[in-house]
């Protein structure tokens, strides 16, 4: 059998710098949309708005199960709901979505916001700091820690866990994922026999939520359950730090939009709305097609990869005017991809909203105003953003003195 020869489109891994790769995201919608690349054993992508969206929403064909991202863990393994296709992947997210109400949400806001201020201090009495790597990292294991109910001593042992799986993943280091991927495995199991002996409201609490979930009758398998529980730890672990840093730096070069949310807080949620969409914090999940499946001219076959490029559908001008601008109050902004669409769509989304809304808040309230200064880093595949972003922060009244030291 011949072999079939694709022309290789793009290279994904050509620079990290988030402002090329949205460059190479431009050129492939107006160039090349549907694109296809030898990196990682070969996948396609997906640029446009319109193809993106659509692949999401058909779920029977377009298939989460085979290959959820590019590159996927280097050991292969299997995990829902993300990586389970209809309908076994629904019990698992009807669980999780079940803990993330709004009326729950609305009660841990206080307590986030408490851990938001304290780990934002230290930074703050330094008046400089890495945000991204610094409260980033740290601030999502305590939201985690919340959302999970798990000791508080686990917290920062997260954090740090959490921060070398995905520096190994991202190496594909398999050793290093291994040993940390273990970890977040322990905290699991021992979550899951915790609950098994001492089971919570199930509104309140995901292990219970998971262990009280019946398919004809019959209880979801143990190591599912663990499955679903790692990749609750990773998943709320990795996106934070990166749009937490994006949206800092951008408002750290931009202090006439930082001063205006200062002065007009209730603006918060429509501008992380706004930043949302400017950076979505994956270049694309993966799916694979369950037959030959024909997308503006190309052939995709059963097994290949394909990356729903979220980042670049978000940025796709025939959908979003200005695309690369920050425009408050965008008319169609709830059309924006930064969780997804269809049944694989963020199951987490309503609580990184929440999160993200009082970092923003608190960042905001407790400086007079902060510049990002030094050098960034951006994230390597398969993230997208920055992942290490210093600023130089002045608190308020440190301003007025010194207006006063130069006037003197």
């Amino acid at each position: 059998m011949v072999a079939r020869h694709i022309p290789e489109d793009f290279d994904p891994a050509s620079t990290d710098d988030p402002d090329e790769v949205h460059a190479l995201y431009r050129d492939l919608r107006l160039r090349c949309p549907v694109a296809h690349t030898d990196s990682y054993g070969g996948f396609w992508a997906l640029t446009t708005y319109r193809e993106v969206r659509a692949a999401a929403l058909d779920d029977s064909r377009f298939i989460s199960s085979v290959k959820a991202v590019v590159p996927s863990d280097p050991r292969g393994l299997r995990r829902p709901p993300l990586n389970f296709d209809a309908p076994r992947h629904t019990p698992y997210r009807r669980a999780l979505d079940a803990t993330l109400s709004r009326r729950r949400l609305s009660g841990l806001e206080p307590v986030l916001r408490s851990h938001a201020v304290r780990v934002l201090t230290p930074m703050l009495e330094r008046a400089s700091g890495d945000i991204a790597q610094e409260f980033g990292a740290l601030y999502p294991a305590w939201v985690t820690t919340e959302w999970l109910n798990l000791d508080p001593e686990l917290a920062p042992a997260l954090a740090e866990t959490a921060a070398c799986w995905v520096r190994a993943w991202r190496l594909q280091d398999a050793e290093v994922v291994n040993t940390m991927s273990g970890r977040m495995y322990d905290i699991a199991r021992a979550l899951v026999a915790d609950r098994r002996e001492h089971p919570r409201p199930v509104e309140e609490d995901p292990a219970s939520s998971l262990l009280a979930q019946r398919v004809d009758g019959e209880p979801l398998d143990d190591e599912h359950i663990v499955g679903a529980l790692r990749q609750s730890l990773v998943v709320g672990m990795v996106a934070p730090p990166i749009v937490i840093g994006s949206i800092a730096t951008h408002l750290g070069t931009e202090q006439e939009l930082q001063q205006r949310l200062r002065a007009e807080p209730h603006l918060v949620p429509a501008a992380l709305e706004e930043f949302l969409r400017l950076y979505a914090p994956y270049r694309g999940f993966a799916r694979t097609v369950v037959e030959p499946t024909v997308v503006l001219g190309r052939e995709i076959l059963p097994g290949v990869p394909v990356t729903l490029t979220y980042a670049s559908a978000n940025r796709d001008a025939t959908v979003f005017d200005d695309p690369d601008g920050f425009e408050l109050d965008r008319p169609n902004i709830a059309d924006h991809l930064a969780f997804g669409r269809g049944r694989h769509r963020c199951p987490g989304a309503p609580m990184a909203r929440l999160m993200l809304r009082v970092a923003l808040e608190e960042l905001l309230a407790r400086t007079a105003s902060f510049t990002a200064v030094g050098c960034r880093e951006g994230a390597r595949m398969p993230e997208l953003g920055i992942v290490s972003s210093h600023l130089r922060f002045v608190l308020p009244g440190d301003e007025r003195r010194g207006d006063a030291e130069r006037r003197s």
